[in-house]
C-alpha cells in the first residue's frame, strides 16, 4: 500500500480570491425594488455553497472587500458567484450570478475583472455525472423474422447536487427522441442519496420486423434511421408535494453504436437545452479577483534532487548565487513566489540561515540606519511569510479578544473633525480611541511570552547583524525588529483581521475606520524613535493632538523591553498555562447521541469549536458548552461514508466514549474540520491505526458487518505528520510550485545566464551591468554554476511529467467522463 501511495500522482487545486464589489445591480421584481434590500454574494463549486460574505448596507453598487482562499477537496466543473438579495420575511432572491468553468479560470489568475451577472435559471443549475450502457439486441419474432431492440441501461449516478442543503431523492427518466418519436421510461426513486444506483434496464424497439404492417406499426421508423435517434437521460429530484427539480441532462445518440454494439461510459451532466442562454435585462455587474492553481503533484522521489539543490541555497557562498535567490529574483515581480520556497525552508529547519544570509546582503546595500528593512526586498518578503504561517496562534492569543471587543461593541472613534457625523463628541471619541490603543498597546507589549520561538530566532539574527552594520547606532538593534513585529506584523493585523483569521469578514465601514487609526498609531508607538519627532510629522492637527495623550518615556521603555525580550538568547519561561487558541468553530449539524434506544436519534444544529486544548460543542455560539472532549482523547478524525446516514460531507470524532458524527456545511468546510482536528490530536499515545467508515446499526457495523461494538476498524486512519511546522506543509506540492514558477520564467532564467557568462567574459568596464541591474549577480562563475544545475534538475523533472502526462483516465471514465453530447 505504501509503494502505491509512493507512486501516485496527486492533482492538488486551490482558489485564492476576492469579491470586491457589485455596480448598478437590476431589480428582483419591479423596477426600483432592490434600491430598498441589503445584498450579500455567495462563491459555489457546481451547484455547493462553500462561502458567503456579509449581507452589504442597502446600495445599488455594494461594496464587499471580502477575501477568501480554499483548497478544493473535490473535482468540480464550474465555479459560481451568486449576488443575492437579503429578505426579511421572505426567503433569499438571487439577483444574478457570474459562471466560470473550469478550464476557463486560468484567463482570469491574478487579475481584477468586471463580470457582467446572469439571469439564475434553476434548469443550467446542475452537477454531477451519470454512468450508462448502451447496445442493441437482435429480436426474433415468434413468427420468425428478425428486428432490432435497444438497451439502455442506467448504471449509477455521482455527486448529484444537494437540495435545500440535504441530499436529494433522485429519479431518472430514460427517453428515446427521434424524428417522429419520443419514447420515455423512468427509474424508481432512490431516497436521500446524492450518489444512486438504480441498476435499471429499459428497452426500446428500433426497428420493425419484416412482417409488421404499417397500419399495426406503432413505430413508424425505417432501419435507415437509426442513426438520426438518440437517448436522453434526465435526472430530476422527487418533491412529492410540490414540481420536481431538475438536475441535469446528457444527450447521447445512438449512432455510437455504429462500430461497436455496446457503449458503456461515464456521462457529465449538462444543463437542459445545453445551457443556451436566454435574454435578460441589465442585472449589473461583479468585480473579482481571482487565482486558481492547479498542481499536478509527483511522487516524492522526482522532486528530491531539485529539492536538494534549493535546500542547500543557505550555504551557497554569496547567497545571490543560491538558487532560492535565483528564485527570488527571477520572480521579484510575483509577491505569491516566495512562499512555497519559505514553506520548503521551515519544513527543513533551513529557514534561519537563508534568511539571515539575505538580510545580510540586504544591509551591505543599506546606507542609513533610518532605512532599515523599509524596502520590498527578497528578505523582508521571505520573513513576512513567515510570520503569518509561524504566528498565527500568536496573533490569535494577542489580538483576537480586544479586536473582538472593538469589532462588536460599535464605539465611535472617529477624530477628524471633517467625519464627524452630526451628534457625535469628539472628545468622548478620542477617550474610546485612546482606551482602545492602550488595550492593543499593552496586548502586544506583555506578549513576548507567546512569540514563537523560531521568530525569536530571526529578530536575534537580524538584532546581530543590524548592530555589526551600524556599529555606532544604539537605536538600530530595536528599530531592525520593530520594523518588522510592529509595522509589518501586528499593524498590519489590526488593520485587516479578517485577512489574518482574527475576524470571519471584512469589517463594515465605521469599524474599519476605527482599525485604520488604531494600526497607524501602533505603527508609531512601535517604531523606535522619539515620539516628539514623529509628532511634527504628522500632516493631520488632530493626530498630533491625539499623540499628546501617551507618556512617551513610559511608552519607549515597553516598547524597548518587548523587544529586547523577543529577540535576546535569553529563554523565556511561561508563568502559567498555555492560553486556549481557537483553532476553528461554525454550525454543524451534529448526531444526537443519547443512549436511550427509544428515543429517536436525529440530527440538531449545533455550534462546533475547537482550540488547541479541547473540542466542544454549543446549543448556539456563545452558550455553554453540552458536551466538551479534551483533544488528548480524541483517538480518530476520519471521513464517513455518506451510506451511513445518506448525508454529505460527515466526519467523525473517535474518542473515549461514543463517536461524535457531524455534517460540515460544505465539502471545503468538511476538510478543514478533519485537518485541524487532525493536526491537534495527531500525538495522541491512543490514537487507533484504524476505524469504521460507516456507523453501527441494526447490531452491525454496516461497513464490515462485524457485530461487536467494539470491534476493531476495518480500513487504515489517515497518517498525519508529527512535527509543528510540518502541520500543513506539503513538500512535494511546494516542490512543484517552485518547479511551476520557474518553468513560466524560463526567459528570464536564461537572460540571467546571459548575463553570467557576459560578465564572467568581458573583462573592461561593466556596460552590460546595466542591462541586466534587474538581477543580483555577485560571482558570475557561481551564479552560473547555479543556474546549470537548477536547468538539469528542471529538464530531468519536465521529463518525469512528460512520461506521466500521457497516462490519462480512458474518455468516458468515471475520472474522466464524457462531456455534452456525443455525435
Amino acid at each position: 500500500m505504501a509503494e502505491e501511495d509512493d507512486a501516485r500522482i496527486r492533482i492538488l487545486q486551490s482558489l485564492r480570491g476576492k469579491i470586491c464589489e457589485a455596480k448598478n445591480l437590476g431589480p428582483v421584481s419591479g423596477p426600483n425594488r432592490q434600491k430598498d434590500l441589503c445584498t450579500f454574494c455567495t462563491v459555489s463549486l457546481d451547484q455547493e455553497e462553500v462561502f458567503r460574505t456579509k449581507v452589504s448596507d442597502k446600495s445599488i453598487s455594494p461594496f464587499y472587500g471580502e477575501d477568501f482562499y480554499f483548497e478544493i477537496p473535490r473535482p468540480f466543473q464550474c465555479l459560481s458567484f451568486y449576488v443575492c438579495t437579503k429578505g426579511v420575511f421572505q426567503r433569499d432572491l438571487p439577483v444574478g450570478k457570474v459562471s466560470i468553468r473550469k478550464e476557463d479560470l486560468g484567463k482570469y489568475n491574478g487579475k481584477e475583472n468586471w463580470f457582467s451577472l446572469q439571469p439564475v435559471d434553476p434548469n443550467s443549475e446542475v452537477q454531477g455525472k451519470v454512468h450508462l450502457e448502451m447496445r442493441l439486441n437482435e429480436v426474433i419474432t415468434e413468427s420468425g423474422t428478425t428486428g432490432q431492440q435497444l438497451v439502455v441501461r442506467i448504471i449509477e449516478c455521482k455527486d448529484l447536487p444537494l437540495i435545500s442543503g440535504q441530499n436529494c431523492d433522485p429519479y431518472a427518466t430514460v427517453s428515446l427522441i427521434g424524428p417522429a418519436r419520443s419514447d420515455q421510461k423512468k427509474t424508481k426513486v432512490k431516497k436521500k442519496t446524492s450518489n444512486p444506483h438504480f441498476e435499471e434496464t429499459f428497452f426500446f424497439e428500433v426497428t420493425r420486423p419484416n412482417s409488421y404492417s404499417k397500419s399495426k406499426s406503432n413505430f413508424p421508423v425505417e432501419e435507415e434511421d437509426i442513426e438520426r435517434l438518440e437517448i436522453k437521460v434526465d435526472l430530476w429530484n422527487n418533491e412529492n408535494l410540490a414540481q420536481d427539480v431538475f438536475l441535469g441532462e446528457t444527450r447521447v445518440s445512438v449512432k455510437i453504436l455504429r462500430n461497436d454494439h455496446i457503449h458503456k461510459a461515464w456521462y457529465l451532466l449538462q444543463p437542459k437545452g445545453n445551457g443556451s442562454k436566454s435574454k435578460s435585462d441589465d442585472l449589473g455587474s461583479l468585480r473579482l479577483k481571482l487565482t486558481y492553481i492547479e498542481d499536478t503533484v509527483l511522487p516524492s522521489a522526482c522532486y528530491t534532487p531539485f529539492c536538494n539543490l534549493l535546500l542547500k541555497s543557505p550555504d551557497v557562498k554569496p547567497i545571490s548565487a543560491s538558487a532560492a535567490h535565483i528564485l527570488g529574483d527571477i520572480c521579484r515581480e510575483r509577491y505569491e513566489a516566495v512562499l512555497p520556497m519559505v514553506r520548503l525552508l521551515l519544513y527543513h529547519n533551513r529557514f534561519v540561515p537563508f534568511v539571515s544570509a539575505v538580510a545580510a546582503l540586504e544591509l551591505e546595500n543599506t546606507q542609513e540606519a533610518n532605512t532599515i528593512f523599509r524596502g520590498n526586498s527578497l528578505a523582508t518578503r521571505c520573513i513576512d511569510d513567515m510570520m503569518k504561517i509561524v504566528g498565527k496562534s500568536y496573533l490569535a492569543v494577542t489580538l483576537k479578544p480586544v479586536i473582538d471587543e472593538i469589532c462588536e461593541s460599535n464605539k465611535t472613534c472617529e477624530i477628524d473633525p471633517i467625519k464627524l457625523k452630526e451628534g457625535d463628541n469628539a472628545e468622548v471619541n478620542k477617550e474610546n480611541l485612546h482606551v482602545y490603543v492602550k488595550k492593543v498597546f499593552s496586548s502586544i507589549t506583555q506578549s513576548s511570552v507567546n512569540c514563537p520561538p523560531l521568530m525569536c530566532d530571526v529578530f536575534r539574527s537580524l538584532r546581530h547583524l543590524a548592530c555589526k552594520r551600524f556599529p555606532g547606532d544604539p537605536h538600530v538593534q530595536y528599530s531592525a525588529v520593530s520594523s518588522f513585529v510592529f509595522l509589518r506584523f501586528f499593524a498590519v493585523a489590526v488593520l485587516s483581521p479578517h485577512s489574518f483569521q482574527l475576524r470571519p469578514h471584512h469589517p463594515d465601514p465605521e469599524v474599519s475606520r476605527t482599525l485604520t487609526l488604531i494600526s497607524k498609531t501602533i505603527q508609531t508607538l512601535g517604531s523606535w524613535g522619539s515620539l516628539s519627532k514623529k509628532l511634527s510629522s504628522f500632516k493631520e492637527s488632530y493626530m498630533y493632538d491625539f499623540f499628546k495623550l501617551f507618556q512617551e518615556d513610559n511608552c519607549i521603555e515597553k516598547v524597548k523591553k518587548f523587544l529586547g525580550e523577543i529577540s535576546s538568547t535569553v529563554n523565556k519561561e511561561s508563568s502559567g498555562v498555555e492560553d486556549a487558541v481557537v483553532l476553528k468553530e461554525g454550525e454543524v449539524q451534529k448526531r444526537t447521541q443519547t443512549k436511550k434506544s427509544l428515543v429517536k436519534k436525529r440530527f440538531k444544529k449545533r455550534w462546533l469549536r475547537v482550540t488547541n486544548r479541547e473540542l466542544s460543542y454549543h446549543k448556539c455560539k456563545g452558550k455553554e458548552a453540552l458536551c466538551t472532549i479534551n483533544v488528548k482523547n480524541i483517538r480518530a478524525v476520519e471521513k464517513l461514508d455518506e451510506s451511513a446516514f445518506n448525508r454529505k460531507n460527515m466526519f467523525q470524532v473517535v474518542h473515549n466514549e461514543k463517536p461524535l458524527y457531524v455534517q460540515a456545511g460544505n465539502c471545503v468546510e468538511a476538510s478543514e474540520w478533519l485537518e485541524i482536528l487532525g493536526q491537534v490530536s495527531r500525538c495522541n499515545d491512543e490514537r487507533l491505526a484504524s476505524f469504521h467508515p460507516s456507523n453501527y446499526t441494526g447490531g452491525a457495523w454496516q461497513c464490515c458487518k462485524l457485530q461487536s461494538t467494539i470491534a476493531p476498524g476495518c480500513k487504515p486512519c489517515t497518517t498525519t505528520m508529527l512535527a509543528n511546522l510540518q502541520l500543513d506543509i506539503d513538500c512535494d506540492r511546494e516542490a512543484e510550485r517552485i518547479f511551476s514558477l520557474l518553468s513560466s520564467n524560463e526567459a528570464k532564467l536564461q537572460n540571467m545566464e546571459d548575463a553570467c557568462a557576459s560578465m564572467a567574459v568581458y573583462q573592461g568596464p561593466q556596460r552590460e551591468q546595466e542591462e541586466y541591474s534587474k538581477f543580483t549577480i555577485q560571482e558570475p562563475k557561481e551564479t552560473f554554476q547555479t543556474l546549470k544545475q537548477l536547468r538539469n534538475v528542471m529538464e530531468e523533472l519536465q521529463r518525469q511529467h512528460n512520461s506521466r502526462s500521457n497516462i490519462t483516465a480512458q474518455y468516458g471514465s468515471l475520472d474522466n467522463p464524457i462531456v455534452g453530447k456525443t455525435s
